[in-house]
């Protein structure tokens, strides 16, 4: 691979001249960026599917190819494509459904607007695998048959299959009206040594084989219907003290099940399960401050980020619980009024739950700028509409413990971006927020060239001047070096000796531009590595 080929390719300036250049020898990512760029002519499109069958995939994928460009036998993986964008022809899915690689045939099973006859041929397929990948999203009726399937593996598929009618879920989901199946991936005498390996009902290596009934795969099919939102909630509601914790894990996600199913999941062993009740908007206030008392961080966690948690008991929960720097969807709902309460009385650990609201009143957005406690004044930081000023006063108080968040201001100014980049030590996270900040002249943007996260983001900065870029070709690392070469201010003639000595080249030398040596701005010589 070839990291500066590979930003050259994704380059949008490149010159068309140029792709040309590069069609001939795309490999792996440089032909991947090729294909993704959005200027290619017809020829080049061509050009470039016949070249690299990674590149025509994604070119037929994004219908820059057609269907009249593919030939189905010698191209089969580009028409497959094409079939599943709706861009191949009916007679295409003919003739793939009567391939010998039941691959192939189950690649076309999971496309979509098959011909009857096709999807028809595809559910009597003897390869299971094949007629699972057609259950997966088979239309209602077709769906509807393959639920009867004597093959416990298809009929799981079917469970999964949002399509299927609500009532064959139900059936999926109880085993009501429905045929017992005769055959599993554990049992059947077409699965494979691994597949009966994996689906052992007591896990790999260590279940006695089927017990007749197919438990495993019968287990998993409800696990898939109860994950299902077409599945009837009443199908489902009888299965909270299910065996399986996934069971009632799922059960726990959904939002349409009877209050009472909660409130038994909320007693659950398995703290999972009832984080999953904890983080549900279905439940209730009562359930939700019975909840608080929980034992287990990640419940108490999950109920924090509940959109209705009452803001006392968001607040108990903020003073033993880590809830993390995210917005809570509760502090998000409040009023002016209950922010200015939260903020003028809560503990340091709530108004820095308010912090993180990014929308505040102005008078409340300052109050918190102005706090004296280190991770309010972390929260507020990134706030637009802070002044330089308070800006300022919150990294004079508080010193590098803020300066990643500073630095993540949208209104911060280039001037103090610059002066958090040339911190001593660097702080390696402002140095991240500076490269991406869309208020960083070069001068910030050198001292993150130097860090391994930082590097390619700076590296893409629009405001790098073009002599810079050119140096940064040969930066040692080589993701800052195919950021440069994907810059669209890169210039043509660093572009024109990137591709010297590639075919259609007049001069047939070259390669590489020279090292520039050092990167300069006015003012400032910083080295290259």
């Amino acid at each position: 691979m070839n990291p500066v080929l590979e930003g050259l390719a994704a380059n949008p300036s490149l010159p068309s001249g140029l792709v040309d250049r590069l069609i001939p020898v795309a490999r792996e990512w440089v032909a991947i960026a090729l294909g993704e760029r959005t200027d290619l002519r017809p020829d080049q499109v061509l050009a470039l599917a016949a070249h690299d069958e990674d590149a025509a995939t994604r070119l037929a994928r994004s219908g820059l190819l057609a269907a009249g460009d593919v030939d189905p036998v010698a191209r089969p993986e580009v028409a497959l494509v094409l079939l599943d964008e709706g861009a191949g022809p009916p007679g295409w899915a003919r003739l793939f459904a009567a391939d010998p690689d039941a691959y192939t045939r189950q690649r076309l099973a999971a496309c979509p607007g098959l011909p009857p006859e096709v999807a028809e041929s595809l559910a009597a397929d003897p390869v299971i695998s094949v007629v699972v990948e057609l259950a997966l999203e088979a239309p209602p009726e077709l769906a509807g048959r393959l639920a009867r399937h004597p093959h416990a593996e298809v009929r799981r598929a079917v469970a999964r299959n949002e399509n299927a009618p609500p009532a064959v879920l139900a059936a999926l989901a109880t085993g009501a009206g429905l045929p017992p199946a005769t055959s599993c991936l554990v049992c059947g005498a077409d699965s494979t040594p691994s597949e009966r390996e994996l689906y052992q009902p007591d896990g790999p290596g260590r279940g006695d084989g089927c017990d007749g009934v197919h438990a495993f795969t019968l287990s998993a099919t409800l696990y898939a219907a109860a994950a299902n939102p077409a599945t009837p909630p009443e199908a489902l509601a009888g299965f909270a003290g299910h065996d399986s914790s996934g069971v009632r894990w799922t059960l726990a996600e959904r939002a349409d099940l009877p209050a009472q199913v909660y409130a038994g999941l909320a007693g659950d062993p398995v703290p999972g399960v009832r984080a999953a009740v904890a983080r549900n908007p279905a439940i209730g206030e009562a359930l939700i401050r019975a909840m608080a008392a929980d034992p287990d961080d990640d419940v108490r966690r999950a109920l924090a980020h509940h959109p209705r948690v009452p803001l006392d008991v968001l607040a108990r929960l903020a003073e033993r619980t880590k809830i993390g720097t995210v917005p809570l969807p509760r502090i998000a709902a409040a009023s002016p009024g209950e922010l200015a309460e939260l903020v003028a009385s809560a503990p340091a650990t709530v108004r820095a739950l308010v912090g993180e609201r990014h929308d505040l009143p102005p008078a409340i957005r300052d109050a918190l700028a102005d706090d004296p406690d280190t991770k309010v004044a972390k929260a507020v930081a990134p706030h637009p509409g802070l002044s330089e000023a308070r800006l300022r006063g919150m990294v004079a108080r508080h010193g590098v413990a803020v300066h990643a968040r500073v630095a993540a201001n949208p209104d911060a100014p280039g001037a103090l971006l610059a002066e958090l980049a040339r911190h001593e030590p660097p702080v390696r996270r402002a140095l991240r927020a500076i490269a991406e900040h869309p208020r960083a002249m070069a001068e910030a943007l050198l001292p993150c060239l130097d860090d391994t996260r930082a590097g390619r983001h700076a590296a893409a900065h629009p405001a790098l001047p073009p002599q810079t870029l050119v140096a940064l070709l040969t930066h040692p690392d080589p993701r800052v070096a195919e950021a440069a070469a994907a810059h669209p201010a890169l210039p043509r003639e660093a572009m024109e000796a990137l591709t010297a000595g590639l075919p259609g080249h007049p001069s047939g030398s070259g390669g590489r531009p020279a090292p520039a040596g050092e990167l300069t701005e006015p003012g400032v010589t910083r080295p290259v590595s």
